[in-house]
């Protein structure tokens, strides 16, 4: 898309040299000496002309290009009345034509108007019996006046572009900024579903618990410390979510191996299973957001085993070293793998977005039946 800016093709300082080209036009003309009065007449003519093409510059292009090609080729005829000046609105109309807002039409206006400049000094040679040397001093003169007002032709023009560029650019540059707000806000937001999503099944399931106590045993001792149970869920869940948000913003995380070790030992202590976590290879230096998702595809694979496999034992594994995935070199990646027995859970929401969390971050997620066992592995490569 191509913008339009304030002030067409003539800059900051359009209106400057314009009122400067006036000035000279009317200082020069005024030292003019014509035999004839009539002449006196075409020049103002002329210089009115030439006045009101470049008022018009800015906002009615096409007529100002008008007006002041019927200038510069108008008094090209006058030129070769002796002392009459003629030439110097020649060379102000067409070094404002060459800086008039012709928008696509390109080169093919000046061009015109410079053939024409041509030929009517041609005439008035021949009318008003000029020498060949007049001729070429007067097409020398409109020659550097041409030129000189195509240079500033192109400087207006990347000058322009250069503010068309600077706007664009700070346009994308916004977009950029929302857009990364964006992914961030998604990210949080997914981060502290995993989190939550964890903590509340755990809690849901000690309520649970409490609830059958009491309805099926009268068990009220037992009900009592499945609620105080679930009262440390709650408050671990809220810690989780604080940690979460501030190694987000913070770029600051736990160790990995140390943060699964403590999520181990949580989910045991909660559903009373065994979960077994083993470490493998040199732990490699993670950023923030790999960590964080990490912990979030082990949360949300303990999560699923708790809900589909209650009572069975969990394997957790982090390898640092070679990589399953083909894209990550040797050495390069790091692994979780979670294992545990039961049934076939399918692909539902959680893995989903445990498969789009780590894409984020260049890993993949497989997940699958293995035998009897259900398999999650989470691989990632190293920051």
């Amino acid at each position: 898309m191509r913008l339009r800016l304030p002030g067409g093709m003539h800059g900051d300082s359009g209106w400057l040299g314009r009122v400067m080209t006036a000035a000279v036009a009317v200082g020069v003309l005024g030292t003019s000496r014509p035999a004839e009065r009539w002449v006196w007449f075409a020049l103002a003519a002329g210089l009115a002309v030439f006045l009101v093409g470049t008022l018009v510059m800015t906002v009615r292009p096409r007529l100002a290009l008008v007006l002041l090609s019927v200038v510069a080729v108008g008094n090209a005829v006058l030129t070769g009345i002796p002392d009459s000046n003629a030439l110097v609105l020649v060379l102000v109309a067409i070094t404002s034509i060459v800086v008039v807002d012709l928008d696509r039409s390109g080169m093919r206006p000046i061009l015109a108007v410079g053939i024409s400049v041509a030929l009517g000094l041609a005439v008035s040679m021949w009318w008003f019996d000029r020498s060949d040397s007049w001729l070429l001093t007067q097409l020398m003169w409109t020659a550097i006046l041409l030129a000189f007002g195509l240079n500033r032709r192109q400087y207006e023009i990347q000058a322009r572009q250069t503010r068309e560029l600077l706007v664009q650019t700070r346009r994308a540059q916004s977009e950029q900024a929302r857009a990364a707000a964006l992914e961030e806000r998604g990210r949080i937001a997914r981060d502290l579903h995993d989190v939550l999503a964890h903590s509340l099944g755990a809690l849901s399931v000690q309520l649970e618990v409490a609830e059958a106590l009491l309805a099926e045993r009268r068990d009220v001792d037992g009900a009592l410390e499945r609620v105080r149970r679930s009262r440390r869920l709650a408050v671990q869940g809220l810690t989780e979510a604080r940690n979460a948000v501030a190694a987000l913003r913070a770029d600051d995380a736990p160790e990995l191996a140390d943060a699964l070790r403590v999520l181990a030992e949580q989910h045991e202590a909660d559903h009373g299973v065994p979960v077994r976590l083993t470490i493998e290879g040199t732990p490699a230096m993670l950023g923030s957001g790999t960590i964080v998702t990490l912990l979030n595809a082990a949360r949300e694979a303990l999560t699923n085993a708790a809900k589909h496999a209650p009572g069975r034992a969990i394997d957790v594994k982090l390898a640092y070293g070679p990589a399953n995935d083909s894209r990550l070199r040797p050495g390069d990646g790091v692994r979780l793998v979670i294992r545990n027995a039961g049934p076939t859970q399918g692909d539902g929401f959680g893995l989903t977005g445990m498969r789009e969390r780590l894409a984020l971050v260049g890993g993949t997620l497989a997940a699958g039946p293995d035998g009897a066992d259900w398999l999650v592995i989470a691989e990632v490569p190293n920051d």
